[in-house]
This record gives structure tokens, C-alpha cells and sequence, in this order.
């Protein structure tokens, strides 16, 4: 017999919010039938959670005993917890059920992380924390729907949805790296190629945010050869180096502090404007359903409407502009109504040669 195993663990007075995972995670394993024993708890939660201590799990397990009166029991032949009553879960009480049915939702939006390294470590996390929602008979098919009892699968998963967007698939070797240098606050040298250079190039940065916009996932911190703050398409970089060398973070480092109050995705500028945008036809919908900027206001025309907020992303609103066609026309800066002009002659050239 384990003594180990055996000795009065010490109880928590309370358990951390943030613990709250990991409880179920050492529930779904001793529910497994698996007979874990706390070195093989330790071992399972290291990947989803990070280092934990076999004093950390003990004290898990002394509170599901006797905060929650989890019928755990030691099996000595085969070493390892089981559950007394096999079909005892953590209680859906300890977390509320509708907090759980919201991670559940989540998983969701966990397609937007498919192609990076996070995705199957936080997919295997929240099916773990959510299992009780099954156990509970919160799966299934909603009331009034077609029952289909062969699906395993909660309602939610094929009632909520979010479409997979264009991607950039990164590799282990290139967000790895990154995270460490954000959280070490370590200086990262790759090569990179630019939008419009010819060949990669190599660079040295400070890093200071991850930004996810549309499916694609940006450096965004202090490039130190150009002096200035940047932004990188990781799909772009190559041969990644952490390096030894550190740095502290400037107070104003956050990239929010420099968009200028509006949300037309990843892209920084460095003077702020004041943007006037007519809007006819489909487009009003469009546009109403949005909030674009803090300062936005609209004003309803007797064609359409008038959009007028203030940014410093020049480029992603004359994107924006001219993604709606005939149905947009932007009344001010000067500098917004020329390139659009200079765009629409340009695509007149292109359709005259077709």
C-alpha cells in the first residue's frame, strides 16, 4: 500500500475560481476508471495546466472529499482513486449551469485557433471542465428539435457556430518562441519578409502584443533596426531566435492605445483623421449593424446614410470603402476621396482590357 496515498491531506478552507478547471479535470480522470494515483494526476494535468505539485493535487482531492463530498476512495491493489459511486460527477452546483454552457459555447470559437499550437491543449481543457454538462443531461437535442439519439454531441456544438475563416497555419517553431519572448519579456531575432520585399530580411524585435485579426496572427512590438513600432505576419517569419537579452515594456506599449479608437482590424497609422462616409442601398444595413469607431455617428439621408468617426487607419478604411462598391463613397479627408478616386480608375483600366 501507498502511504503516500493515505496520509490526511491538508483541506482548503475555499478554492481559487481560477482552480476550478483543474478539479475537473481530476474528476473526469478518476470517473475514467483509470485509477490514477496523484503522480499520475500531476503527469495528465502538465500539458492543459503547467507544472502542478503533487501537494497542489493532494490538496485537490482533500477538498472534493470534503468540500463536495466526492466519494473518493484508494484503491492499494491497483494504486490509484476511484469513485465509490460510479456515476458521481462534480456537481453542476459547484459551477453554475449556465457558466459551464457557456465554456461549452466557447469551444466555438476555439475554430479560430485551429492552426496554431493552443488549439488541441485548449479544446482537450474545455471538453474536460464541461464534461458534467453530459453528465447532467445538458446534452442533446433542444426542445421541439428532431431527437437524434446516436449523437454523443451537445446541442450547442451543431446549433452555434462559427465559419471558419482564411488562415495562416503556424508552426510549433515559430509560436513557441514568441509566447516565451512575451512572457520573459526577451528580445526575438528572425527573418522576415515584408509585404513588398524581394527576399527575407533579417530582424531584431521587441516584442510587445500577439493581435489575431481574420484568421491571421501578428507580431506587433518595437523593431529595433528601424526604430519605430512594427507589425508581423508570423506566417512570414522563419528561423526564430530567443535571445538572452531583455527589455522592459514603455508604459504606452499596448497596441489599443494607438488604433485610434477604431476597429478596422490589425493596422497602426500615426495621424489621426476624420472620416465622412455616404452609405446607399445594402450597404445602410451593413453599416448600422456595426460599431465602428468610439466616436462614430450616423446620420440617416434621404438616399442612405453618413458615417463620420475619427481613426488612424487610413489604409483599412479605404479597404473598407471600397469593399462595398457602388453602394460607398467617402466625402472626407480630401486625401481618403483621391485615393479612392485613383482606385476606381484603376480598376476602370483593368476592365477596359478585359
Amino acid at each position: 500500500m501507498n502511504n503516500m496515498e493515505n496520509e490526511k491531506k491538508p483541506v482548503r478552507a475555499s478554492l481559487p475560481k481560477a482552480a476550478l478547471p483543474r478539479l475537473y479535470l481530476i474528476d473526469g480522470q478518476i470517473a475514467s476508471g483509470k485509477y490514477p494515483n496523484t503522480n499520475d494526476l500531476v503527469d495528465y494535468l502538465r500539458e492543459p495546466w503547467g507544472e502542478v505539485s503533487v501537494v497542489t493535487v493532494s490538496r485537490d482531492i482533500a477538498f472534493m472529499k470534503d468540500r463536495l463530498n466526492a466519494p473518493i476512495e484508494y484503491d492499494a491493489r491497483r494504486r490509484g482513486y476511484f469513485y465509490s459511486k460510479p456515476s458521481y460527477r462534480i456537481p453542476l452546483g459547484f459551477s453554475s449551469a449556465d457558466e459551464l454552457l457557456a465554456l461549452g459555447m466557447a469551444k466555438s470559437i476555439l475554430t479560430l485557433y485551429r492552426d496554431t499550437p493552443i488549439y488541441d491543449a485548449a479544446h482537450h481543457l474545455l471538453d474536460s471542465i464541461i464534461a458534467p454538462l453530459a453528465a447532467e443531461g445538458n446534452s442533446g437535442t433542444p426542445a421541439g428539435a428532431q431527437d437524434d439519439r446516436d449523437s454523443p454531441s451537445p446541442w450547442y456544438e451543431s446549433r452555434i457556430v462559427v465559419p471558419e475563416a482564411p488562415s495562416s497555419p503556424i508552426p510549433p517553431d515559430v509560436w513557441d518562441p514568441i509566447t516565451t519572448a512575451l512572457k520573459e519579456n526577451r528580445i526575438l531575432t528572425f527573418e522576415y519578409m515584408g509585404t513588398y520585399d524581394p527576399q527575407y530580411v533579417p530582424r531584431r524585435v521587441r516584442p510587445y502584443q500577439l493581435l489575431f485579426d481574420a484568421g491571421v496572427w501578428y507580431l506587433y512590438g518595437f523593431a529595433e533596426e528601424r526604430k519605430g513600432l512594427r507589425i508581423f505576419s508570423l506566417y512570414r517569419m522563419k528561423n526564430l531566435n530567443l535571445t538572452k537579452d531583455l527589455f522592459s515594456l514603455p508604459e504606452n506599449y499596448d497596441y489599443r492605445s494607438g488604433n485610434g479608437s477604431s476597429y478596422f482590424g490589425v493596422f497602426m497609422g500615426q495621424k489621426r483623421r476624420r472620416f465622412k462616409i455616404a452609405f446607399y442601398d445594402s450597404s445602410v444595413a451593413w453599416v448600422k449593424d456595426r460599431k465602428w469607431a468610439d466616436d462614430q455617428k450616423i446620420t440617416d439621408t434621404d438616399d442612405g446614410v453618413i458615417v463620420t468617426f475619427s481613426s488612424t487607419q487610413f489604409e483599412k478604411v479605404l479597404e473598407w470603402v471600397l469593399s462595398r462598391g457602388g453602394a460607398a463613397c467617402p466625402l472626407e479627408p480630401e486625401s481618403l476621396v483621391n485615393e479612392w478616386r485613383y482606385h476606381l480608375e484603376e480598376m476602370q483600366k483593368m476592365a477596359r482590357k478585359k
